[in-house]
C-alpha cells in the first residue's frame, strides 16, 4: 500500500464481496423453457464490499476493504482497487477456487435476475480476522459474506473501539437467521437495507418496520429506489427524494453508491439530510455511468 495511504486517518473499513459482474442484457427476460438472444454483454469489477469503497473513496473517505477473492481475480481489477486507493491489506486471494462471479442478466426496463457463484466468500468461517486493521479503522461496514465470519468480525471490533454497521442485503434473504441477525444488530450502530431488507430484518426481530430496528441500532437507513431514500432515529425521520437519471446503463450496484456517497458527506459531518442527498446523488451517477 502507498506510504501516503497510510499516513490519512483511516475511516471505512468494509467487509463484503468483490466479484468478477458478468452482464447479459435481453430485450425481455425467456418464459420457461424458452430461449431469448442476448443482445450485449460485459465484464466489470463489481461485489458489495468493492462497490462502496470504490466510490467512498472517490468522494474522498479514506477506505479499506475486506474480501477473500479466488486466484482468478483479474489483475486489472485489482490494479484498478489499487489505483482508487483501497486499503488491500484485508483482501485475501484463496487458491484452488473460482472467484466470486455474479451471472446478472438485464432486460430492456431494468430488471434483472442475478446468479452467484460465492467463491470462497461461500464459507469464509476459517479466513483470518485481520485484527490489525480492525484497530485502525473508526468504522466497520458488514456487508454481504458468510454470518459466521461477520459475527467474528463484529465481535473483534467491538472489541477494538471500532463502531459498526449492518447492512446484509440481499443475503438476509437466504444466508441470515434470525438468531444471528439480532446478534449482529444488537452489536451495531446503523442498519442500511431497502425496503424488503428492512422489513425482513424487523421480521428477524418481532416486528414490522423500521420502529422496531431501533430498539437495537440507533439508526436505520432505508434506499426506496426511485422514491428516494429515508432515514429513521429515534430523533425521527428525514426524507429525500430521488435524483431521476438523465440515461441508465445499470442499476447493479446503485445501492451500493448510495452508501459511498452517504458515507462520504457523513465523515464530513454533514446533518442527516445532506447525507441522503450525497447518497441519491452518487446513486445517480451510478447508474448513468459516471461514478
Amino acid at each position: 500500500m502507498d506510504g501516503a495511504l497510510l499516513d490519512r486517518p483511516r475511516q471505512l473499513l468494509v467487509s463484503g464481496h468483490v466479484n468478477i459482474d458478468r452482464f447479459l442484457s435481453v430485450d425481455a427476460f425467456p418464459a420457461a423453457d424458452r430461449t431469448v438472444p442476448i443482445v450485449a454483454h460485459r465484464v466489470a469489477l463489481g461485489g458489495t464490499g468493492a462497490n462502496i469503497v470504490r466510490v467512498a473513496s472517490r468522494y474522498g473517505v479514506a477506505c479499506g476493504l475486506v474480501a477473500r477473492v479466488g486466484d482468478s481475480f483479474p489483475a486489472e481489477f485489482l490494479r484498478r482497487l489499487r489505483d482508487d486507493g483501497i486499503d488491500l491489506r484485508g483482501l485475501e486471494e484463496v487458491r484452488g477456487v473460482p472467484t466470486p462471479t455474479c451471472f446478472i442478466v438485464e432486460d430492456r426496463s431494468g430488471a434483472q435476475r442475478t446468479l452467484i457463484d460465492q467463491g470462497p466468500m461461500g464459507d469464509a468461517r476459517k479466513a483470518r480476522v485481520p485484527s490489525r486493521l480492525l484497530g485502525e479503522y473508526s468504522w466497520l461496514h458488514l456487508t454481504t459474506g458468510d454470518p459466521e465470519f461477520q459475527l467474528a468480525l463484529l465481535r473483534a471490533a467491538r472489541t477494538r473501539g471500532a463502531r459498526v454497521t449492518a447492512d446484509p442485503a440481499q443475503e438476509i434473504h437466504y444466508r441470515w437467521d434470525a438468531e444471528r441477525f439480532e446478534r449482529l444488530v444488537d452489536g451495531s450502530e446503523v442498519f442500511f437495507g431497502n425496503r424488503s431488507e428492512v422489513d425482513r430484518a424487523a421480521a428477524f426481530l418481532g416486528g414490522s418496520g423500521p420502529a422496531d430496528l431501533l430498539e437495537h441500532v440507533g439508526l436505520v437507513i432505508r434506499t426506496e429506489g426511485r422514491d428516494g431514500a429515508t432515514a429513521f432515529s429515534r430523533a425521527g425521520r428525514v426524507h429525500v427524494a430521488a435524483e431521476p437519471p438523465r440515461r441508465v446503463r445499470s442499476f447493479v450496484g446503485a445501492g451500493e453508491a448510495f452508501r459511498g456517497g452517504f458515507y462520504a458527506a457523513w465523515f464530513e459531518g454533514e446533518p442527516m439530510r445532506g447525507c441522503l442527498v450525497s447518497g441519491t446523488r452518487a446513486a445517480r451517477r451510478w447508474i448513468e455511468g459516471a461514478a
